[in-house]
């Protein structure tokens, strides 16, 4: 039986309410040391500003660090906001750290260093820092997800999935009942968790179980059986959706390949196995029209872009994998394209520093870089761009 203070969600559309997350915005320095370099751009994004987000993922106070981002793609580094919990310092070996609603009214963040989570609400004069920061209904929160008024968290350490409403002022409120053990739990090796683009269904990548889960959403928000599938390809790790239904894997043992998920959740594979003559392949984005995917190659230090048919089969862009070099030990990780697609961000994460390059994306799908903000902590994780 359903509690009576079970929160009522209306479903498949999830309802987005206006309101600003209580609490003044909050501004600090960035780590010592972070400048910024640029390049002549290719291209401008249609002539609009943006900006974008990581994480310092700092055990000390973990926090957003904010880079505006003018039109022709350089970026301005503007400060951090203190997402009210700790981080690790350490790589979260995940996709997802950081994640925007579809309205880009706020941004989500996790705590790994606190098992916390946090939303900050997005303005024109920057970010509000978070009113409140629930726990995350587990250990070791490392990717989340939203769909209009539903969050879900990974949470690595306890293998597990934990569901939240958000209120009009942006409060998450644990969603009764619905905590969900993963198959296998933490060996699984959890990287990545999202909602399909239509809010129907929910996707995990299970690295040292090869597998991907999949899960229906019920009218109230929890989740149904888990359907599971084999991976493709050996260690799946993070993805994107093409369209409303394919989702792009990369396979850390190079390469990546796409699945369908269906309303029901169920999943099966389109595309087997196409790899990119690179290394570690394991952060993906895809381009607005979903014909594009691009993945981030962490042992290579370089980026793939991938073809996608209208059947959501995969093609290299380039024969050789590389369609544009990150530099020697950079070890890209997340990646981000811009509103309207006309750059795409990598948070770069060598062992000494962490830094993010940005490309501008020529109608070919080409890269050429633009910019590069050095300076943050080691290890900062996730990348949103608006």
């Amino acid at each position: 039986m359903q509690p009576r203070s079970m929160p009522q969600i209306s479903r498949p559309r999830f309802t987005r309410r206006a309101g600003g997350v209580a609490g003044a915005a909050l501004t600090l320095p960035l780590a010592a040391g972070l400048r910024l370099a640029a390049v002549a751009p290719a291209a401008a994004d249609g002539g609009r500003a943006g900006a974008v987000y990581t994480l310092t993922n700092s055990p000390a106070g973990n926090a957003v660090a904010v880079f505006d981002r003018a039109a022709d793609g350089t970026l301005n580094a503007t400060g951090t906001v203190a997402t009210g919990g700790k981080g690790t310092g350490t790589g979260l070996g995940s996709q997802g750290a950081l994640a925007m609603s579809k309205d880009g009214a706020w941004l989500y963040a996790v705590n790994p260093g606190s098992d916390t989570v946090a939303a900050l609400r997005v303005t024109d004069r920057g970010l509000n820092g978070p009113s409140a920061v629930p726990s995350s209904g587990g250990q070791r929160p490392i990717s989340l997800t939203a769909f209009g008024s539903l969050l879900y968290v990974l949470n690595e350490a306890s293998g597990t999935l934990a569901g939240f409403v958000v209120g009009s002022q942006g409060a998450l409120t644990p969603l009764p009942n619905s905590i969900t053990a993963l198959p296998g739990g933490a060996p699984a090796g959890p990287a990545q968790v999202s909602f399909t683009p239509d809010g129907n269904a929910l996707l995990v990548t299970q690295k040292a179980a090869n597998a991907l889960v999949s899960y229906a959403v019920g009218g109230d928000g929890r989740l149904g059986a888990p359907s599971m599938l084999a991976s493709s390809g050996a260690t799946p790790f993070g993805f994107a959706f093409a369209g409303s239904s394919i989702a792009v894997v990369s396979e850390a043992s190079g390469g990546a390949s796409s699945y369908e998920v269906r309303r029901s959740g169920g999943v099966h594979a389109v595309s087997r196995s196409v790899p990119d003559r690179q290394r570690a392949a394991c952060w993906v984005a895809t381009s607005e029209n979903g014909r594009l995917a691009y993945v981030a190659n962490a042992g290579s230090g370089s980026i793939s872009a991938y073809k996608v048919d209208e059947r959501g089969q995969l093609s290299l862009l380039d024969a050789d994998g590389v369609t544009a070099r990150t530099g020697a030990d950079s070890h890209p990780t997340d990646e981000a394209l811009s509103a309207g697609g006309g750059f795409l961000y990598v948070l770069l994460t060598p062992a000494s520093a962490s830094s993010v390059s940005g490309f501008a994306v020529a109608a070919d799908g080409g890269l050429k870089a633009v910019a590069t903000a050095t300076g943050l902590p080691a290890n900062a994780a996730g990348l949103v761009a608006r």
